[in-house]
């Protein structure tokens, strides 16, 4: 599986996610940039999502909802903070209403994705932070941990299929 490891630091509020893609920097970079390709790993298997807007350039707003298995939409938002192509980009993620305006009753993170070469192929790191312990517990609470975790390895399949 992509995933190597998976630290929580409570005192920092950071999740930080390690993986190793069987595929080189310019392939993962592509699965981000591009939205429909995007849409097939971004999140768990089972919540499928659908990006309404994208595009990797700083200054701009993706939206997106996840689909459960019973049809309830949850919608999200990147702010794209800083784009470094193809070695990473930054971004605030946060929760969004039906209509996909911010939420801002639940918390935003601040996201650091970084790709470089290694191994047989690209080694990912994922950094969120968030702007307080309780709001870092409060997504790990919401099942954030095992939804990245499920998300992410779903990646090197959908690479290897084209």
């Amino acid at each position: 599986m992509p995933v190597t490891d998976i630290t929580q630091d409570v005192e920092n509020r950071t999740l930080t996610i390690r993986a190793e893609f069987a595929a080189p920097v310019e392939r993962v970079w592509a699965l981000y940039a591009d939205p429909r390709q995007l849409e097939k790993v971004w999140g768990p298997p089972e919540y499928p999502a659908t990006f309404v807007d994208h595009e990797l350039r700083p200054g701009t707003r993706s939206t997106y909802y996840m689909t459960s298995p019973e049809g309830e939409r949850f919608g999200g938002y990147w702010d794209i903070t800083g784009v470094e192509e193809p070695s990473g980009f930054t971004y605030d993620d946060g929760f969004a209403n039906a209509d996909l305006t911010p939420n801002p009753s639940l918390p935003v993170s601040h996201n650091v994705y970084a790709f470089a070469a290694g191994g047989p192929g690209t080694q990912a790191t994922y950094t969120s932070t968030y702007d307080t312990a309780e709001d870092l517990q409060k997504v790990l609470d919401m099942g954030m941990e095992e939804g990245a975790r499920s998300a992410i390895d779903q990646i090197d399949g959908f690479l290897a299929r084209g």
